[in-house]
């Protein structure tokens, strides 16, 4: 990526890479893909903040060149991001996440309290009792259900539904090419069924805002982030024009929002 650093740390998981700037600042900006995306999902906000801030962005684990990577699971996620962040010696870090990007956030803020000056979620759902026993048994299935869609169909459905404008759509399907059918139907069941045994209460002390596009249809997104603004006070802010991944659908939208946020800490 344009003026930023390909860089590496490595556990007995696996090797993660990221990507990030020499820039010192008080508060750095850690973005965290979602589910089957990589680095290039936040290219728009890293070229709007790299040359103020210090920011960082990785392939998270099983994802894109962080691979392979065996046992997902968010407590080993996790420890690969605070490796990461000691590394680049990040102590100070509003986390930006999108959809699996935000849950790694909030459990890794639930861990690390002191390390997070903010928290932005994008399209992202919250951890907790918010699932039914029915929720939680169509995410253990999506393996076998994606194996049915034919490969090029469940590419475009995928990008589609990720994306509401041509440009994201394009940025889905490219990030999508990294994988065999066989691979992105396997991540997308590990991505997804981590969530079930590692699900708990997480305490989210720092200020914090949820992003939700406006035509976000991936399951029960929308429904989750209504509940989610209830219960804790947290702002939803509804993106307009745009779908799951509302900071490639909006950049310009999105990124102003970020930048206010930043004014806010």
């Amino acid at each position: 990526m344009h003026n930023l650093y390909e860089k590496t740390v490595s556990s007995d998981h696996g090797i993660t890479y990221y990507w990030t700037n020499e820039i010192k600042s008080d508060i750095s900006l850690v973005f965290l893909p979602g589910l089957s995306a990589d680095h290039r999902l936040f290219e728009s906000q890293l070229d709007q903040f790299k040359d103020e801030f210090k920011v960082l962005v990785w392939d998270c684990p099983c994802h894109g060149k962080s691979r392979p990577y065996d046992e997902f699971y968010y407590s080993n996620v996790c420890n690969e991001l605070d490796s990461i962040l000691e590394k680049e010696s990040v102590d100070n870090a509003l986390f930006i996440g999108q959809s699996l990007g935000g849950m790694i956030s909030q459990y890794y803020i639930d861990q690390h309290p002191y390390k997070a000056a903010g928290f932005i979620s994008v399209d992202s759902v919250p951890f907790g009792d918010y699932y039914s026993r029915s929720d939680m048994f169509w995410l253990s299935q999506l393996e076998w259900m994606c194996r049915l869609f034919p490969d090029k169909l469940l590419r475009i459905s995928m990008a589609k539904i990720c994306g509401s404008t041509g440009t994201a759509q394009k940025r889905m399907i490219e990030m999508l090419s990294s994988y065999t059918k066989k691979e992105l139907c396997h991540l997308l069941y590990v991505g997804e069924a981590a969530f079930i045994p590692e699900n708990r209460k997480v305490d989210i002390p720092c200020k914090s805002i949820l992003l939700l596009g406006d035509k976000d249809r991936v399951g029960k997104v929308t429904r989750y982030n209504k509940e989610w603004t209830r219960r804790t006070g947290f702002p939803l802010i509804i993106i307009q024009g745009a779908a799951h991944n509302a900071n490639d659908d909006q950049p310009e939208k999105v990124n102003a929002v970020i930048r206010d946020f930043l004014g806010s800490l």
